[in-house]
């Protein structure tokens, strides 16, 4: 058995060098009552410790906080309502666990800015800056990664009949254009995102998926695969969010093989096994004897 050590992501958090031998493990934290999976959701300051110190202990890397739905559909809220939400559950958990490395998944500036204050490391963008440009300023200004999403369309609009002429190019070239104007505006740490189930067909996903290793080879960046129980899953399937687990393992291993970096997931245990599997086992055998 050879081991494969060549894994290795260097992160950037407010000044702070974070090196990762291993990818990453992004637990979601939903502070919504609209959200595609429902079990996601955390209600009140207990539940939300709670769910936090479980995923915690069961090994997440990054906790992504998101106050506001953007399924296929959703209505948008307000900034300030975002904020409302989100920020009195950021500072319980940064208190209570003030090692942790938080995310906000917003596309408003103010509510990136407030929540980096409180102590915020990342900010995942699902609009890479189209809904408000600022936030790449914002971003710049206290040297936070910076996760930019691939997305046709907005949440009310992407899902009404998506079409590409070569999907995988078109996202490439989006997120290219993306990560520079990110870069030129003095960040130091993009990380690309696909954005499965944003303005795409399952037929699009999955030809996303097939194609994430060659994708990141051309745009050089390391690469957030968020598939975990999506429609891509459970309309295959005829099924529901909440039974298709493990097929999300599955796509979880794939993504890996893909050359994933980081994984955002509604279930960390099991996305640490997936893990644990790749790492230690089947990204280190020696097969030639075969």
């Amino acid at each position: 058995m050879n081991i494969d050590k060549s894994f290795s992501l260097n992160l950037n958090l407010k000044g702070e060098l974070k090196m990762f031998s291993k990818p990453l493990i992004m637990g979601i934290l939903n502070i919504t009552e609209d959200s595609f999976y429902k079990e996601s959701c955390v209600f009140g300051p207990q539940q939300m410790l709670e769910t936090a110190g479980k995923m915690l202990d069961e090994g997440a890397d990054i906790l992504d906080f998101g106050a506001q739905s953007t399924r296929p559909n959703s209505m948008p809220i307000s900034q300030e309502e975002e904020l409302e939400r989100v920020l009195p559950m950021i500072e319980l958990v940064v208190k209570s666990f003030p090692h942790t490395i938080i995310s906000i998944d917003t596309y408003y500036s103010k509510v990136a800015e407030e929540c980096i204050k409180a102590g915020v490391h990342i900010v995942n963008d699902i609009s890479a800056g189209n809904m408000d440009k600022h936030i790449l300023d914002i971003a710049a200004k206290y040297q936070t990664p910076y996760i930019a999403m691939h997305m046709q369309g907005t949440p009310q609009t992407m899902q009404s009949n998506p079409q590409y002429n070569d999907i995988c190019k078109e996202v490439t070239q989006y997120l290219q254009t993306k990560s520079e104007q990110a870069i030129n505006k003095g960040i130091k740490d993009v990380i690309v995102d696909f954005g499965f189930g944003f303005g795409k067909t399952i037929e699009h996903n999955y030809e996303l998926l097939r194609n994430v290793g060659a994708m990141k080879q051309v745009l050089q960046k390391p690469v957030l695969i968020g598939v975990s129980r999506k429609s891509m899953l459970w309309k295959m399937l005829k099924s529901s969010p909440q039974e298709v687990l493990p097929a999300t393992s599955a796509l979880h291993l794939f993504a890996l093989q893909q050359g994933a970096d980081i994984l955002r997931v509604h279930d960390v245990r099991e996305a640490i096994q997936v893990r644990i599997l790749w790492t230690e086992y089947l990204n280190t055998l020696n097969l030639s004897r075969y």
